[in-house]
């Protein structure tokens, strides 16, 4: 195997825990490594219907899972190779059988399972509910509710459970989202009018694991709907399980009787990861990429990478990447570099004010050109009273700047704006806690 070739099994092996099994079967798993040369990445693909897919909705995910491991922006071209016999033989069989089950195959070649989860003195409990509702010994475990930061393996337990039916009990449905998906779903079947479709979607699975139920505080329309979902499927007995960044009862805009629905069954938390546990999570990466790493070194990392789970795997993930390139073992000083390059990495990215209509325009259900336009309605005007406050509060860009995102609205509108939104916060405690909800949910990002 290629040193090139092995960059791109790395790139591949993340993008595989961010995209659906189907989505990386059809449009990553294919992809073949040709060349890299300076900045530029070649891969090839079997056609160019699947390019075109490439290029348009996985090519900058690809170009930044570059850019992790090798430290510069890349260029990417996809070309088409001709399909050979296997490959055709490889589309037969994906088109007309489950790809779950093809995806799921042997357990070494899916890295979400039971299995390779760390298991230490702070996932336990939660461990150990995950795996008694994939063995279906649900009890009073409906709903299960798991809570923590981001990075503590949260997700990794819901694609193990989903991973876990699908092997035991293929014939069962088992559908894993998260909540700002089902958010963005519901609203495109509102739009093009298939609520129906959708319906049917949500309310005939046998599992139904939900990641970042947060997403859906202070979105009444999407909360209503998850609300008949999760009776429909509670009432027949069918399992659900969610995440979230945070107990029930601190999301404050949750509707009440679907927080008191969520705290019906178990809750369970994931706190950071200790010192044996942070070790051993990566001593089983560096065997899982086969690079073997000194314990002086790992012990470097996990004492210098506490905050979660992603970090400590990107280490491993480019010291690997390291030792292909210089053709050299794991050193300190490499480790040094690593980590320091992962904590500037860490850093929040820049919100963009487009990213803050969008979740002012899904809450409220108005519009992102209606936020933006002259338009006078209370409705109207109140979201974008909101939104301009939150990207103040968040950007603290400039009245001009803003005021131009808005169809060039002046200072003195902006500085209205935000007087309107402070007094609407001290007087209506409802309110408040919508715009503390939008705020964090989109930080937390």
């Amino acid at each position: 195997m290629t040193r090139f070739s092995d960059l791109l099994d790395i790139v591949k092996a993340g993008l595989e825990s961010e995209l659906s099994p189907t989505a990386y079967s059809l449009w990553i798993a294919p992809l073949k490594p040709i060349e890299l040369k300076d900045s530029e990445i070649v891969l090839a693909i079997n056609n160019e219907f699947q390019k075109d897919i490439v290029i348009t909705k996985y090519g900058s995910r690809l170009c930044n899972g570059f850019k992790e491991i090798l430290g510069f922006d890349v260029k990417l071209t996809v070309i088409v190779n001709e399909k050979t016999d296997e490959d055709l033989q490889k589309t037969n069989v994906a088109e007309g059988t489950n790809i779950d089950s093809i995806t799921y195959g042997e357990a070494e070649k899916y890295p979400y399972t039971f299995k390779t989860f760390i298991v230490g003195s702070t996932n336990t409990f939660a461990y150990a509910a995950c795996k008694a509702v994939a063995q279906n010994q649900t009890g009073a475990y409906n709903p299960l509710f798991i809570y923590g930061p981001s990075g503590m393996g949260k997700t990794h337990l819901l694609l193990a459970i989903k991973y876990e039916i699908s092997r035991t009990k293929p014939n069962l449905n088992v559908l894993y989202i998260n909540g700002e998906s089902f958010t963005n779903e519901f609203i495109t079947a509102i739009e093009q009018e298939t609520t129906r479709e959708f319906h049917e979607k949500y309310r005939k699975v046998d599992y139904l694991l939900m990641d970042d139920i947060q997403f859906l505080a202070g979105k009444t329309q999407t909360q209503e709907e998850f609300f008949y979902t999760f009776n429909d499927l509670h009432q027949i007995g069918k399992q659900i399980v969610l995440t979230s960044d945070r107990p029930p009862k601190e999301i404050k805009t949750l509707e009440d009787r679907l927080r008191t629905r969520f705290e019906w069954g178990l809750l369970a938390d994931i706190a950071p990861s200790d010192y044996e546990t942070r070790v051993a999570i990566i001593r089983r990466k560096s065997e899982m990429l086969e690079v073997e790493i000194p314990n002086e070194i790992i012990s470097y990392i996990a004492k210098n990478l506490k905050n979660n789970i992603r970090q400590l795997e990107g280490a491993v993930k480019k010291i690997k990447a390291f030792k292909l390139l210089t053709n050299s073992p794991p050193t300190m000083e490499m480790a040094q570099s690593i980590i320091k390059g992962i904590l500037n990495d860490d850093q929040p990215t820049p919100v963009t004010i487009e990213k803050i209509i969008g979740e002012v325009s899904k809450t409220f259900n108005i519009s992102e050109k209606d936020i933006k336009s002259t338009k006078r309605q209370a409705k109207i005007a109140k979201a974008r009273h909101i939104a301009i406050y939150i990207v103040r509060e968040i950007t603290q860009a400039p009245y001009e700047e803003i005021g131009k995102e808005f169809s060039n609205r002046d200072h003195s509108t902006i500085t209205h704006s935000l007087k309107q939104v402070e007094n609407l916060m001290q007087k209506d405690l409802k309110q408040k806690e919508i715009i503390e909800d939008i705020i964090k949910n989109i930080r937390d990002r």
